[in-house]
């Protein structure tokens, strides 16, 4: 029985200290077919949407999602500890008689001193109401006692370089609310950047959305915690931006000459590839097509085609690009909004709504910014 605890003790350890690695240490993908972490998540996620769904939608539902990504990774770094605590108790108990504080063998100890000697040598807290009998007791004491500074302090520094990667993520989103409305839709982004029948002076726009979409790649693959992040504006999500961006560039491919469209194409193949990744990354099984015009808005406005120097005789091929380059990444949307529980933005806004930056706490429009620029108006922008 104590050689079975301790191969026990000695497998538990060696497992929770693996996972803690590939997931904070190693910023790349890992496949394995039993990953602790990726289970932690899968499971708790579930649960966390069931009870959340008996919640009204609203403010209430939103701080519940909210909470999941900080609680859970709380969660994660708890559990972590405890089974390394429990694995070094398997080892104590199977290897070595705890004395009393004045050195002398005393009568068997229960499992749970056992645990708490554990623990409190995991911490660092040396009590000396229980110390190690001689010999391998002590060298498992100093092994544990190293490993759990250690642990700790990774754990520490693993916490800036997550929330650095969150804030870069949310700095950029809300750069989208004055270019793309809030919510976001790739028809308002577009509309905005026209200027004179041309989208020439969006090439810049395109090239910084082009980095976002690869950092947002990698920064969830490394971390896929991120995912479970949201934004602090409810009207706002890094799925909504991404989504709209993808419309943006598929619009601006199916309008545009190939020769104006380039950087369309190169900032479209990154926000897809962001797509698909990010998708096969929580597992996600995309469904079938399902047209988000049919829950709202719709291509293309005419304001916005007489802008481009359109006539309604290049809607039909127009339509029928655009309707190609969405089966592209249609479904992968859908599969992260169904998972995420975030909704996806229209293509175009069929409503006049005003960005968040036009809005106060107090009042839905702060007085005298009609005289600065737009909200969503049907095709309006800046002047």
């Amino acid at each position: 029985m104590h050689a079975i605890i301790f191969i026990a003790g000695v497998m538990l350890i060696v497992a929770t200290l693996l996972d803690a690695v590939e997931t904070i240490l190693l910023p790349r993908r890992i496949n394995h077919r039993f990953r602790y972490s990726r289970l932690y998540y899968r499971t708790n996620w579930r649960m966390w949407r069931r009870i959340t769904l008996f919640l009204p939608v609203g403010r209430v539902r939103e701080a519940m999602l909210g909470s999941f990504g900080p609680l859970s990774l709380l969660g994660l770094f708890v559990s972590w500890v405890v089974s390394l605590i429990i694995g070094f108790t398997c080892l104590q108990w199977s290897v070595s008689t705890l004395m009393g504080s004045n050195g002398v063998d005393s009568a068997p100890h229960s499992l749970a001193t056992y645990f708490y000697y554990s623990g409190t040598t995991y911490f660092t807290l040396g009590l000396g109401d229980v110390i190690p009998a001689p010999g391998w007791s002590r060298a498992l004491t100093v092994l544990e006692a190293g490993l759990g500074f250690g642990f700790l302090a990774i754990i520490i520094s693993y916490l800036p370089v997550l929330y650095q990667a969150f804030s870069r993520r949310e700095v950029t989103i809300s750069l989208m609310d004055a270019r793309a409305g809030s919510p976001p839709t790739g028809g308002e982004f577009v509309t905005r950047l026209v200027c004179d029948g041309r989208v020439d002076v969006g090439r810049a726009a395109l090239v910084e959305w082009e980095h976002w979409c690869a950092e947002l790649l990698e920064s969830q693959i490394s971390f896929p915690v991120l995912g479970y992040y949201r934004s602090q504006h409810a009207n706002q999500s890094w799925l909504a931006a991404l989504t709209a961006m993808l419309d943006a560039c598929s619009l601006m491919l199916s309008v545009l000459p190939e020769a104006e469209a380039h950087q369309a194409k190169l900032t479209f193949a990154m926000a897809r590839h962001a797509a698909v990744d990010i998708t096969l990354v929580f597992g996600i099984r995309p469904p079938s097509f399902d047209d988000r015009r049919s829950r709202g808005g719709d291509l293309p406005r005419t304001q916005l085609l007489d802008r481009l120097g359109k006539t309604p005789e290049d809607l039909p091929a127009i339509q029928a690009k655009f309707a190609e380059l969405r089966g592209l990444y249609e479904p992968f949307l859908l599969a992260l909004s169904t998972h995420f529980l975030l909704t996806l933005p229209p293509v175009m806004a069929t409503e006049k709504i005003d960005d968040n930056w036009q809005r106060s706490a107090w009042m839905s429009r702060t007085p005298g910014l009609n005289k600065l620029g737009s909200g969503r108006s049907g095709g309006d922008h800046f002047d």
